[in-house]
């Protein structure tokens, strides 16, 4: 399947339509956003979507925020207290913090927010392990004894996982999503104002007091909500975005799609930039419970076949530059980050009959292969339409399901069989400021409790374990290059390739921060 034929199918009914008349966005304090998606899942704990990542910082607040070098910063707090060689901390909460509700964030709902998200996420999960006892002496007063110290704590609790929540709603299962949605950020999110697949608006939340110290740096530092009012439009149409983003109809679009970019380019009303350094790799996931990727022969198979280069051009040939392959585990110019492996990715991808002579010996029989395509982001759609053609030329019975990315993100959290509605291969994107260490890498957790996919891998456990407690630079990156040859011995999942995508706005927005997208701090001028 040629590049060119991808993206036509990728953007099939782009034509230019009428545009959308978003008339409530025509007020000067409302901001109008596109995002990537629709966030099917309002539980920043039970998703690891990026989407839901996105309308989590907007709604909620968390202990420590990371600046633009992802550092850790006191973000809800006063002051951090450390003793006993590390193995003793004490959290004092800043005054003035508040529920949307109206009711005071108590170190008991923080207490209870942390034991919740300790049990999906990778990284405080780690922690939990380490954790001898975690309470709340005080209203004010966050007490966390370890068994051993973690020095990779306070990255533990910055990330969506740590939102904090009510006490009541923290309480809920990690593995059950939350019914009621209540932060303590700079907006309130409008549950009354939820239309699924069309709209999300945020109201700003007055009882919200910023930081009073700080510089504003990617979630971290004080965080100004300058808008009443933002709006996110769900438009899966291209054209139409494009179209309402130069009638100043919406304000902000957040991933626009690449062969549209010279055109919007010559748009001087508009400012084309990159706001996230990290950029993203692209995935391709197996899921481990189900034949055949159960068997790693089958997996390196696969990854054997697939081309990074005819991937990312799929989608970003319009601007190659965005393009840094190769690309294996960590994200490309990252400390980390390094070539060695990489050149199993795509062995034999002009030797396809080796690959089904491969398949073969690794025991393929024929099973089919259920990949679930998301036809809403653009991006996901071209990787799939690749994946499908390529697994029919390797010889693979493929059932391509075409769903829109709400449904994948639901789907991919079931571990039943094929025969029950299981799956056997998703695409998504690996969002480049997770997969700068092994930390917050959760492609590479191992154990039924590990991200979609569940692959069985002790000796890369081992080896994580051996990084975060290695006590110098060096030894952590000797460790990380054994990772990465790991991975591709694993395939736990293929990486497609690394690309850094702009975002577009108006310039009569400023002030957007880097990083993921953020609705405090933004500016209209």
């Amino acid at each position: 399947m040629q590049r060119r034929d991808v993206l036509k199918s990728a953007f099939a009914g782009a034509a230019v339509l009428s545009t959308p008349h978003i008339a409530t966005g025509q007020a000067k304090n409302v901001l109008r956003f596109v995002p990537h998606a629709d966030p099917v899942s309002l539980d920043p704990v039970w998703t690891t979507a990026d989407i839901t990542r996105n309308y989590s910082l907007a709604v909620f607040d968390t202990l420590y925020g990371l600046d633009a070098q992802l550092q850790p910063r006191l973000q809800m707090l006063a002051s951090e207290k450390i003793e006993n060689d590390g193995k003793l901390w004490e959290l004092t909460l800043r005054d003035g913090l508040k529920f949307h509700d109206g009711t005071p964030v108590l170190a008991s709902d923080c207490v209870a927010s942390i034991r919740r998200g300790a049990q999906r996420d990778p990284l405080m999960n780690v922690m939990a392990q380490r954790l001898d006892e975690i309470s709340a002496p005080s209203d004010k007063v966050i007490r966390i004894k370890l068994k051993r110290a973690f020095p990779l704590l306070r990255d533990a609790l910055t990330g969506a996982p740590a939102s904090i929540m009510p006490e009541r709603v923290a309480k809920a299962d990690g593995n059950t999503q939350i019914s009621e949605v209540i932060g303590s950020g700079p907006f309130r999110f409008l549950t009354n104002e939820r239309v699924p697949g069309a709209k999300i608006v945020f109201a700003k939340f007055d009882g919200y007091v910023p930081r009073a110290d700080g510089t504003a740096s990617f979630t971290a530092g004080p965080k100004i909500a300058n808008f009443e009012r933002v709006e996110w439009h769900i438009l899966p149409d291209a054209a139409t975005i494009s179209a309402a983003l130069s009638n100043n109809e919406i304000d902000w679009w957040e991933n626009p799609s690449i062969d549209l970019l010279p055109s919007l380019k010559r748009d001087k009303s508009l400012v084309t930039k990159t706001i996230d350094p990290y950029g993203s790799i692209g995935c391709l996931r197996f899921n481990h419970l189900n034949a055949p990727f159960d068997k790693a022969a089958v997996r390196r198979a696969v990854l054997s076949a697939v081309n990074q280069d005819e991937f990312m051009l799929a989608y970003a040939g319009a601007e190659p530059s965005i393009i840094k392959n190769p690309c294996g585990l960590f994200s490309s110019g990252s400390p980390l980050a390094s070539n060695v492996g990489t050149e199993a990715v795509g062995r034999l991808s002009k030797n396809l009959d080796q690959v089904k002579k491969d398949l073969a010996a690794a025991g393929y029989n024929g099973e089919k292969v259920v990949l679930l395509g998301p036809t809403t982001i653009p991006v996901l759609h071209a990787y799939s339409q690749l994946t499908a053609d390529l697994l029919a030329r390797i010889g693979m019975n493929v059932d391509y399901v075409a769903v829109e990315w709400g449904t994948v993100v639901q789907r991919r959290a079931s571990k039943e069989p094929i025969s029950k509605g299981g799956w056997n291969i998703f695409m998504t994107n690996l969002g480049g400021s997770g997969n700068v260490s092994p930390a917050a890498a959760s492609a590479i957790r191992s154990g039924q409790a590990a991200w979609f996919g569940w692959p069985d891998m002790p000796a890369m456990e081992a080896l994580r374990e051996n990084w975060l407690d290695a006590g110098d630079v060096a030894t952590q990156k000797s460790i990380a290059l054994d990772m990465q040859k790991l991975l591709f011995q694993e395939a736990p999942y293929v990486p497609l390739g690394y690309y850094a995508g702009p975002t577009i706005y108006r310039n009569s927005i400023t002030d957007i921060r880097d990083g993921f997208p953020q609705m405090y701090g933004v500016k209209r001028v």
